[in-house]
């Protein structure tokens, strides 16, 4: 089969993609924000059950010695490791890998901007998010509401109390019967509850997010925010937040976690989660948690997605538009 060597984007594009990069480093750099550039290659990578990382094998001319390498999921752990050296509010946009994605609106490699600001809680962060959307593709106001009240409004549960039965009932009803008749009831498994919530997030309240203003859903369960801290004042969800337009995921946030025991604990348990699901535990960070010891100031972060970004701004519906050229013809 021949390939096409043109790019999938067209220059027009291509020249509103270097504008809207532009922008973006314009509104940081009114802030203060400080860019950073951290490594795409690493020793370690996320244990995150629902990401996949690319690895490669590199080969030290000294010694001869070949090491795995892992290509990056995102910047964050290299970015946490410059807060806890005191650099202060930092952004980076950058080229990030993951592996098993891709579709209209995924591309294995896909430029993601994150950025920490140091101080902010999960609110401030949201508000910021607003402003930036409406600096560089013109949105109007937000729209905020909980992980728990967009499934009382959307499905008429509650995600936070319903038991497994009325969940997998849930499941059920609308079409999954194939995909949640694998769940044992008895052992009621955290694993396969989040499972079940994410068919019905992703599926019947995502599509749903459609209005002309963004929305931003907070407050997500805490057995899905493995990198936040827990919410004081409900202590079932975590302070994560995830920003929508027009169905489209663009961001995913987080009043960041300090605790490196903490966050130890939780790496370990993703690999026990892995393990028991028939996949490749993951190396762990062991420079991010030497990191956290010395101490992440308090802050939030979040990322969001550029292309996706940019798609939104053009009224695309395919990533291959707005990328120079996609996985098929790179």
């Amino acid at each position: 089969m021949q390939i096409n060597w043109r790019p999938t984007a067209s220059i027009n594009t291509l020249r509103e993609r270097a504008q809207l990069l532009k922008t973006i480093r314009y509104f940081f750099d009114v802030r203060n924000v400080l860019e950073v550039e951290t490594p795409i290659l690493a020793r370690s990578t996320v244990t995150d059950v629902h990401l996949e990382a690319m690895s490669t094998i590199h080969t030290n001319p000294m010694d001869n010695k070949q090491s795995k390498l892992w290509m990056q999921t995102s910047p964050e752990f290299a970015m946490k490791r410059l807060l806890c050296a005191g650099s202060g509010c930092i952004y980076q946009i950058c080229k990030s890998i993951r592996d098993d994605e891709l579709g209209k609106k995924h591309n294995p490699e896909f430029t993601m901007l994150e950025w920490y600001r140091v101080g902010f809680d999960m609110q401030s962060l949201i508000d910021e998010v607003d402003l930036l959307l409406r600096e560089t593709i013109g949105t109007s106001a937000m729209r905020q509401m909980t992980y728990q009240q967009a499934f009382v409004e959307y499905l008429g549960i509650d995600p936070l109390s319903l038991s497994i039965d009325t969940l997998v009932h849930e499941c059920i009803k609308h079409g999954f019967e194939n995909i949640v008749e694998s769940v044992n009831l008895e052992n009621n498994q955290q694993t396969d509850v989040d499972m079940m919530l994410q068919l019905l997030f992703s599926h019947c309240i995502e599509p749903r997010l459609v209005g002309d203003s963004p929305v931003s859903i907070s407050h997500f369960p805490k057995s899905q925010a493995a990198l936040a801290k827990l919410c004081p004042m409900l202590p079932d969800t975590a302070l994560r937040f995830e920003v929508y337009y027009k169905g489209i995921e663009l961001a995913n946030g987080y009043e960041e976690l300090q605790d490196a025991q903490i966050q130890k604990q939780r790496m370990e348990e993703d690999n026990r989660i892995r393990n028991a699901i028939g996949r490749e535990k993951k190396p762990i960070d062991d420079l991010f948690l030497d990191a956290l010891m010395i101490g992440l100031p308090k802050c939030s972060g979040v990322a969001l997605g550029v292309d996706r970004l940019l798609m939104l701004k053009l009224g695309f519906t395919d990533i291959r538009k707005v990328i120079s050229f996609s996985i098929e013809n790179a």
